[in-house]
C-alpha cells in the first residue's frame, strides 16, 4: 500500500476516511528487529517493577510518563524545534489522540489488576494484536489469513501460560472488562502511531504523545483522589527505572521500529512481555513460572513468524 500524507487542512471526516496504515517491509530489517526485541525487554520489566514499587498504580504511570517527558523535552526542543513548530495538524491530532489511549489503557489496566486475578487480566490485555487486525479491517485494510492465524496461535501460547480463570463475581467481571478495554486502548494508541510516524520522526511524536498521556493521567489521578508523593527515594528510584526501562526503551522504541515492521508484527512481538515478566519475576522476584511456561514460549514465536511472513506478503 503506497503511503498516503493528508494535507493539514483536510477536514476531520476525509482525514479519518484516508488513514493508510503502513505494510510491514518487504525484508523486515535486522536493525528493526533487534530494536524490538530490546522494547520488548523494556517493557517486559514493567509488571514486576509495578509488583515491587510500593506507590499507587495511577500514580506510577503519571510520574513515569512525566520524567519521560523531562527526558526528551529538552533534546525535542534543540534537535527538533523546527519539526515540532511545523507538525501538520492532522498528525498532531493524531499525536493527542494516541496520546490519550495510552493514558486510558493505562488507567483500565492499573485497576483491572486489583479487581480481577492477574492471569484474567494479563490474558485480557494480551488481545491487542486482534483489535490491531480488527481496527485495520475497518479501515479497509484486510489482514491476510497468515496473520489472523498467528495471531491467534500467538495469543494462545498467552493463555496456555496464564490459564483461563474467568469468573462470574461481579467485581471480577469488571475487572475482566477493564482489561479487556485496556487491550483494545493498546490497539488504537498503536495504530495512530503507525500513521503519525509516516511524517513525524519518533522523537517528536513520542514528546506530543507523552505529555498528553501525561495531562490526562493528572486529570485522572486527581479525580480519583490518587496520592501523587510521600514516597521514599527507593519508591522514586523504581520509579526512574521504570520510565528507563519501559517508557523510553520500552513504548518509545516500539514507536521507532512500527513504521517498518508494521502495527501487526509489532503487536502481536509484544505477546512476549508475558513470558517477559514472568522470567524477570522468577529471577528478581523468585516467582518461578509454571512448566507451561516454555511450550507457551514456543507458540508466541511460532505465531510471530507466521505474522510476519503474512505481513511481507
Amino acid at each position: 500500500m503506497p503511503d498516503t500524507v493528508v494535507p493539514a487542512g483536510t477536514g476531520a471526516a476525509s482525514a479519518a476516511a484516508t488513514v493508510a496504515f503502513p505494510e510491514a517491509a518487504p525484508q523486515l530489517p535486522k536493525a528493526d528487529l533487534l530494536l524490538l526485541a530490546v522494547s520488548i525487554g523494556g517493557i517486559s520489566l514493567s509488571a514486576p517493577l509495578i509488583t515491587a514499587t510500593a506507590a499507587p498504580a495511577l500514580a506510577i504511570a503519571l510520574w513515569r510518563n512525566v520524567m519521560s517527558v523531562g527526558v526528551l523535552g529538552p533534546y525535542a526542543l534543540l534537535r527538533h524545534r523546527a519539526e515540532l513548530r511545523t507538525i501538520g495538524r492532522r498528525a498532531l491530532l493524531l499525536a493527542i489522540g494516541a496520546g490519550t489511549l495510552l493514558a486510558l489503557h493505562f488507567a483500565l489496566w492499573m485497576p483491572s489488576l486489583r479487581m480481577t486475578s492477574v492471569a484474567s487480566a494479563t490474558a485480557l490485555v494480551t488481545t491487542t494484536p486482534l483489535w490491531t487486525i480488527l481496527l485495520m479491517r475497518l479501515f479497509g485494510r484486510r489482514a491476510p489469513r497468515a496473520v489472523w492465524i498467528g495471531t491467534c496461535v500467538a495469543f494462545a501460547g498467552v493463555l496456555v501460560l496464564t490459564g483461563v480463570d474467568l469468573t462470574l463475581a461481579p467485581r471480577a467481571l469488571a475487572g475482566d472488562a477493564l482489561a479487556l478495554g485496556a487491550g483494545l486502548a493498546a490497539a488504537g494508541y498503536l495504530l495512530l502511531g503507525a500513521e503519525v510516524r509516516r511524517t513525524v520522526s519518533t522523537t517528536a511524536y513520542t514528546v506530543v504523545c507523552y505529555t498528553t498521556t501525561s495531562v490526562v493521567l493528572l486529570v485522572i489521578c486527581l479525580a480519583t483522589g490518587t496520592s501523587l508523593s510521600g514516597w521514599s527515594a527507593g519508591v522514586w528510584g523504581q520509579i526512574a527505572l521504570l520510565m528507563v526501562a519501559a517508557q523510553l526503551l520500552g513504548h518509545s522504541l516500539s514507536n521507532r521500529v512500527v513504521r517498518t515492521l508494521g502495527p501487526s508484527v509489532t503487536s502481536t512481538a509484544i505477546l512476549l512481555e508475558t513470558p517477559g515478566a514472568a522470567l524477570i519475576a522468577a529471577v528478581w522476584l523468585r516467582q518461578l513460572p509454571s512448566v507451561w511456561a516454555y511450550p507457551a514460549l514456543g507458540l508466541i514465536l511460532l505465531g510471530l513468524v507466521l505474522v510476519a511472513r503474512g505481513g511481507r506478503r
